[in-house]
């Protein structure tokens, strides 16, 4: 059995058997849910701990990457470019549509009341309240001090910074940094695919606690994530059709037509890596694209551009907010997006199951929410992985169009 399936069978025991002894024996659930929670607690606790160091190494090593890749030629500096205005639509729609679409799900109060009591009510951001309190602590006067408060705004920044001084600093020096970066990144990878292992444990643990004082509403509403995510990659990959019609000069049925055997592979193995001979395949035979372009673009775009990815953390995000009650502000929205742009580039080559860990849970902190959902949404993520795989490689061929285009 898979690790994923795994996860799924024990957030569905944990559930069923929350579900069966709190209606069996409700005094006896409550007592064993006392236990059940504080192990759930200490198992995200563990992937907590990772985030840290993980994003600030993403970031800088993110910075690297694209910084490298600028300079081998026009091309590739109009490709990255490219690959930045899509990340940047696609954050700044989900940040619009995901909590339009949310807003139109029925809100039950007994639910958000039932999950505000099983997970937590979250902590107000005091620094969420307005755009002049966001803006003052951007630059953080003590990084120590922002790390130990995990303030992933002010941690990113100095991280951006960091990066680009790095790309002025002498060729040698500046690969021995790169490299310390990409060690400490490979070992807290290591580490949350440790704590992973026990991700059945933790699993269960919280789907039982959560579902002894929620009840059956509880899948009901990881019923409505899954819709929601699904319905945004599908979205979002609708309009890349439109971005290599009208920017990529692609016709509609002849671009549809050429990307239907990649976007098939892409669903079969929910793998960007996996899909790109095929990618390469309809972008020189199918689409017109010219194999030198195509040689460099859709490499390229494997390794720095996955397009669903702000949209997965502002979705994630979102739905957070909605089951909790919070309404999010326009700037919690505003830098949610910033942050999940600037997170995605670094996060490519992480395994699923820790990207979705570790590259949510900043933008989740960011935007003053509490990240214990995330462990029951690791369970059921891989039914929305597929739609965001297919966003993904539609992504690349359509910004591969664009790049080509004269």
């Amino acid at each position: 059995m898979s690790a994923t399936a795994r996860v799924l069978v024990a957030l569905l025991g944990g559930a069923a058997l929350g579900i069966v002894l709190s209606g069996v024996q409700p005094a006896f659930a409550r007592d064993m849910a006392s236990v059940a929670q504080p192990i759930g607690d200490l198992w995200l606790h563990a992937l907590q701990m990772t985030v840290v160091p993980l994003v600030v190494a993403l970031v800088v090593l993110g910075v690297a990457s694209t910084s490298d890749a600028a300079v081998s030629g026009r091309t590739a500096r109009r490709a990255i470019a490219v690959f930045l205005v899509l990340l940047c639509a696609g954050a700044a729609f989900a940040a619009v549509f995901a909590p339009l679409q949310l807003s139109l799900l029925p809100r039950d109060p007994v639910l958000i009341a039932s999950l505000r009591e099983a997970i937590g009510t979250p902590v107000p951001d005091a620094a969420a309240t307005g755009f002049a309190a966001r803006f003052v602590t951007i630059i953080p006067s003590n990084v120590i001090a922002a790390a130990a408060q995990a303030a992933m705004l002010p941690l990113v920044v100095c991280a951006l910074l960091f990066g680009f001084a790095l790309t002025r600093v002498e060729a040698q020096r500046r690969r021995q940094a790169v490299d310390l970066f990409q060690t400490l990144s490979e070992v807290m990878v290591v580490i949350v695919r440790w704590v992973l292992w026990a991700a059945p444990l933790g699993v269960f643990a919280l789907a039982f606690s959560i579902c002894v004082k929620a009840g059956v509403s509880a899948l009901s509403a990881l019923g409505w994530y899954i819709l929601a995510q699904c319905t945004l990659y599908l979205t979002v990959t609708l309009g890349l059709y439109l971005v290599a019609v009208f920017a990529g000069g692609q016709r509609l049925r002849q671009f549809a037509a050429g990307i239907l055997p990649a976007q098939v592979i892409a669903v079969s193995t929910q793998s960007s890596l996996a899909t790109l001979p095929a990618m390469v395949e309809s972008a020189q035979n199918r689409l017109g694209c010219s194999p030198p372009i195509t040689a460099l673009v859709l490499p390229l775009a494997v390794s720095l551009f996955r397009m669903t990815s702000p949209v997965q953390y502002i979705g994630v995000s979102c739905y957070i907010a909605w089951i909790y009650g919070v309404d999010l502000s326009a700037t919690q929205l505003a830098v949610g997006a910033a942050l999940a742009v600037i997170i995605s580039l670094g996060s490519v080559g992480l395994p699923g199951q820790v990207s979705l860990i570790a590259t949510n849970m900043p933008v989740v902190q960011a935007m003053g929410l509490p990240i214990a959902p995330l462990g029951l949404m690791l369970a059921v993520e891989m039914i929305p992985d597929a739609f965001a795989t297919l966003g993904n490689v539609t992504g690349d061929l359509a910004a591969t169009t664009v790049v080509a285009r004269p």
